[in-house]
């Protein structure tokens, strides 16, 4: 004779536990809508009154140096620049500009230039002048 298996229900939940799962998804769901992103860096550079001049193509760490593509006006050897991205964020003095390991004075807009920074950039890093 074969003998028949005892189906095996599934045991059932208590009240209290499905109104814990319950107020839990509802409190998550409202949260999300409430909270708004603000792109942090932006808000910053816009605050200050700066305005973009380049952002970061390339970064070299075994010579500290980073690409940047100029956007708009003129960067020179002297001037103070702020550098902001998701991760980097400081203040430095340009000290060297290069074009083609040559260096040089003045950087113009659309150039692709050399500079040397103190920190580490990221790829699409923004850079203003002060």
């Amino acid at each position: 004779m074969v003998k028949k298996r005892k189906s095996i229900k599934p045991k059932k939940r208590s009240r209290v536990k499905k109104a814990v799962k319950k107020a839990k998804v509802k409190s998550v769901k409202k949260t999300k809508k409430s909270v708004k992103k603000i792109k942090p860096g932006k808000k910053k550079a816009l605050e200050l009154g700066l305005e973009k001049i380049g952002e970061v193509t390339h970064y070299f760490p075994h010579v500290n140096a980073a690409a940047v593509m100029l956007l708009k006006d003129g960067l020179k050897v002297g001037d103070n620049i702020y550098i902001k991205g998701h991760t980097t964020d400081f203040k430095e003095k340009v000290n060297s500009i290069q074009m083609d390991h040559v260096a040089i004075q003045e950087g113009k807009k659309k150039q692709e230039i050399g500079l040397f920074v103190k920190s580490r950039v990221r790829i699409g890093d923004s850079v203003y002048k002060l």
